[in-house]
Formats: structure tokens, C-alpha cells, sequence
């Protein structure tokens, strides 16, 4: 009977315990415009796995100065692939981890209902005061803002106009806000289940910009980790790429 007893209390010890014992965390830098879906995946993942991803957002060009400095980061989701492929030759990242995970959209947004056309015919009339892109040194979504409005031939005309945010978070509350009429934003920020949560929208063709190809990467720190490894396969799994689609990205 002591022994039977004893035998049950070890099971459930080692039931109680078997989560906390093989669970871990994981310190993600996300992209600014990768906010809602990646909330969502991180729920989904820790219900999945038992692991925790702890999110930061920001710009990939601040993220990529914090990390040369040593900011305890395991994983990066960038939004584009040029710095995950900068960190991994300056041996900064693990290079056999990198992948595309999404390729970002751009669309001309305002909150306004019926204020931007479908065409985005509103950025040749230019009765607005103010066009909100994100900084585009440090930001790839205001990089391929720059380029449409150059192959739209507008650039000069509508530069006078630019109010910039250091991401495409603060630009996205720039025009939410509006303390702009209208900007670029991440289609991902303004659309959902497949249609625009509000305001008006324009939503850029793939053929005015170089792709925005966003890729992650496992970082230096979390080579051992095994929160960072299992995130970076959930990334592919089918229930997070339901999620990334259902924001407007492709893969």
C-alpha cells in the first residue's frame, strides 16, 4: 500500500513539474508592422509548446544597433532580409536558421473613409498637408514607400509633404491620430480576415517596389535555446501562416 502510494506521488511530481522542467523563453525583436500577427502567433505558441515568447517591437534598423551592442535577443523577425543576412556574416546570427517567413505589403491609408481612391489617384491631386511614410533608412516599408512614389514620378513634388516616423508603428499613429491625412503604412496594419478594419485605403502594386522579403533568424544568444529553435518552427507550421495570410502577407 506505502509503496502504490509512493509510486502515485512521483507520478503526479513528475506531472506537475514535466512543464516547468522543459519550458523556456525566448527574447524576440519583432518589426513594427509584424505587431498584430505576431501577438496572436506568441499566444498560439505558448499554448502549443509550453514556451514563452517575451516580444519587443521596433524598427529593424534600431534592432540591428542594439544587437551589435548586446541587447539580449534570441530571435529576429526584421522586415526585410538584408539585415538578418548582414547579422549572420558578421557571425552574429546562426546561419543555417535563416528563412522568409513573410513578404509585407504597402498601402496608401487614410483614417478617413473615402479619402484615399482605390487607384491612389489622391497622391497626383496633393490637396493634402501631410504624408506620413516611415523613416527610410531605418524602416524598409518607408525604403519602398520612397521608391513607389519615385516611379510614380512624385517624389519631388510630394517630399515637401513627408512627416516620418521612426517606424511604421508611429507612422501608422500618425495617421490614425490624424496628425496626417494619409500615408504609407503595412498593409497588415490597417487589414484583417481579409478586408480593411477602417478608413480608406490604396493598396500598392507589387511592381512599384522591390519585394519587402521579411526574414527571421535565429541570433548568436539563442543558438542553445530551445524556445528560439521551437518558435522558429512554428513560424512554418500551418496555424501561424494561416495568421500571417489572414493579415495580408504573403510567404
Amino acid at each position: 500500500m506505502h509503496t502504490r502510494f509512493a509510486t502515485s506521488l512521483t507520478v503526479l511530481l513528475l506531472a506537475l513539474t514535466f512543464p516547468a522542467a522543459f519550458a523556456a523563453e525566448v527574447q524576440v525583436a519583432v518589426a513594427a508592422n509584424f505587431t498584430a500577427p505576431m501577438q496572436r502567433i506568441a499566444a498560439d505558441f505558448e499554448q502549443a509548446t509550453g514556451h514563452q515568447a517575451k516580444l519587443a517591437f521596433g524598427s529593424t534598423g534600431k534592432f540591428y544597433a542594439q544587437i551589435k551592442n548586446g541587447a539580449p535577443f534570441d530571435v529576429l523577425l526584421a522586415a526585410d532580409d538584408e539585415t538578418p543576412a548582414k547579422l549572420e556574416r558578421e557571425g552574429d546570427a546562426v546561419a543555417s536558421s535563416r528563412f522568409t517567413y513573410s513578404i509585407g505589403r504597402l498601402a496608401l491609408w487614410s483614417a478617413k473613409p473615402g479619402y484615399v481612391d482605390a487607384q491612389g489617384a489622391v497622391l497626383k491631386q496633393g490637396t493634402f498637408k501631410h504624408l506620413a511614410l516611415a523613416n527610410p533608412k531605418l524602416a524598409p516599408y518607408g525604403a519602398a514607400a520612397v521608391e513607389t512614389l519615385n516611379k510614380l514620378g512624385l517624389l519631388a513634388a510630394l517630399q515637401p509633404k513627408f512627416v516620418q516616423g521612426e517606424n511604421i508603428a508611429q507612422t501608422f499613429q500618425f495617421v490614425s491620430t490624424g496628425n496626417a491625412e494619409l500615408g504609407f503604412v503595412a498593409l497588415s496594419q490597417v487589414f484583417e480576415g481579409g478586408k480593411l478594419k477602417r478608413g480608406s485605403a490604396w493598396i500598392v502594386p507589387p511592381g512599384l517596389h522591390a519585394p519587402i522579403r521579411q526574414d527571421a533568424v535565429v541570433l548568436a544568444r539563442g543558438k542553445d535555446n530551445p524556445a528560439a529553435l521551437a518558435l522558429m518552427k512554428y513560424m512554418k507550421e500551418d496555424k501561424a501562416r494561416a495568421i500571417i495570410k489572414a493579415y495580408g502577407y504573403e510567404y
